[in-house]
């Protein structure tokens, strides 16, 4: 208790000291808190919006033929695993659409439209009409609209690739922020394009989203260890992004490598002014060792010390940390306003990186630890 009590009174005595220290590690520590939530945000970011509204893990058949059957026992048996979020059907295949004397390629989709939507968030992208209602409506993504030139209640001739010919109504159009999306995909029924296309009761896929999308690699594993099926083929998104995820890895990388050196800083800079205290105090720790204090109690002061100036320094930077990235996401804004990139905290994050900042800190009283051990008190008395 003694070396504690030291510790406080050699801390208030250099309180200039002191203040200064703690400010430097509360500044290294709230770099590395930003520098750690902003890639991390910005990595969540970018997969939300280029993977959150696409399948994430895929089911295709493995075949010569382009459908799955049975598919209904497949979803049912993926279902009572209960790993993914959500769980849909899908029949899509490639047609055109007749534009007055030209025919444009386009891919018609046909779900469960409650099923799909909860991976595709479909409704949220209907910015004009509404969701079909009958067998016969469609909707229609913003590029082909404009490239058509067409209106809500239009006609479009679909022409599939036996030649047939099939007229459909415009019920709504979609923006899903996808240009080749907007531009190619028509959807509709299930039972639609099953009828269209002549596809009985199959379907081309099933299509999954997960609560973890880094984890859809080890989800997409556990359900083909499941279904044990030949005639099937499981993607998950990371197969299908190697160069997304190659980018993530980077950045996952160069944060690490920051936030290591700011560590080494800290315990650097503590653990060089904390052995200057030892010169400065030498006379008072030669007094107290004089007095009959032992070597470890005297030790103990600059451990105590460390950990002191770590607990107030760290503290302070994570709330400086949390403030610098709320500051830069509500002040980085698009010209229409909307945030680019979305705030994603962390705690485990910032408990971390706390518990580290503590750690190295009281480490740090180490080395003046060790140093002070070396002090004769005859020695540093007949000095004075």
């Amino acid at each position: 208790m003694l070396s504690f009590k030291m510790a406080i009174r050699f801390l208030v005595y250099g309180r200039t000291q002191t203040i200064l220290i703690v400010i430097g590690i509360a500044v290294a520590i709230s770099i590395q808190v930003f520098v750690g939530l902003l890639i991390n945000s910005l990595q969540r970011t970018l997969v939300d919006r280029t993977i959150g509204n696409t399948s994430q893990i895929t089911i295709t058949s493995a075949t010569d033929s382009s459908t799955i059957r049975s598919w209904q026992d497949t979803i049912s048996d993926i279902e009572k695993m209960g790993i993914v979020r959500a769980i849909s059907a899908s029949a899509s295949v490639n047609a055109f659409v007749q534009d007055e004397n030209r025919s444009l390629p386009i891919l018609v989709r046909g779900f469960n439209f409650a099923a799909a939507d909860s991976i595709l968030n479909i409704s949220d992208a209907i910015y004009e009409g509404s969701i079909y209602r009958s067998r016969r409506e469609v909707l229609v993504g913003k590029d082909l609209r404009e490239e058509l030139e067409v209106n809500l209640g239009d006609r479009l001739v679909v022409i599939t690739p036996s030649g047939s010919t099939n007229t459909l109504t415009i019920s709504g159009f979609y923006d899903l922020g996808v240009s080749s999306i907007n531009k190619t995909w028509v959807i509709t029924y299930l039972e639609t394009v099953q009828k269209i296309f002549d596809l009985g009761d199959r379907v081309t896929s099933i299509e999954m989203k997960v609560d973890d999308v880094f984890q859809a690699d080890v989800m997409a594993n556990e359900i083909q260890q499941k279904l044990d099926n030949e005639d099937i083929k499981i993607e998950n998104w990371k197969e299908q992004n190697q160069e997304l995820l190659s980018g993530l890895e980077g950045q996952e990388t160069s944060s690490t490598i920051i936030q290591v050196v700011i560590i080494l800083s800290v315990i650097i800079a503590i653990s060089s002014v904390l052995a200057l205290s030892v010169l400065q105090k030498s006379r008072e720790i030669g007094i107290l060792k004089a007095m009959g204090i032992k070597d470890r109690a005297a030790s103990l002061i600059f451990i105590y010390q460390g950990f002191l100036l770590g607990l107030v320094g760290s503290v302070a930077g994570v709330a400086l940390g949390l403030g610098l990235i709320y500051a830069f996401i509500n002040f980085t804004t698009s010209p229409d306003g909307a945030q680019l990139v979305d705030l994603y905290i962390g705690y485990d994050f910032i408990l971390r990186s706390w518990l580290i900042a503590l750690l190295a800190s009281t480490l740090a009283g180490v080395i003046p630890a060790r140093k002070s051990l070396t002090l004769n008190p005859i020695d540093v008395i007949k000095e004075v």
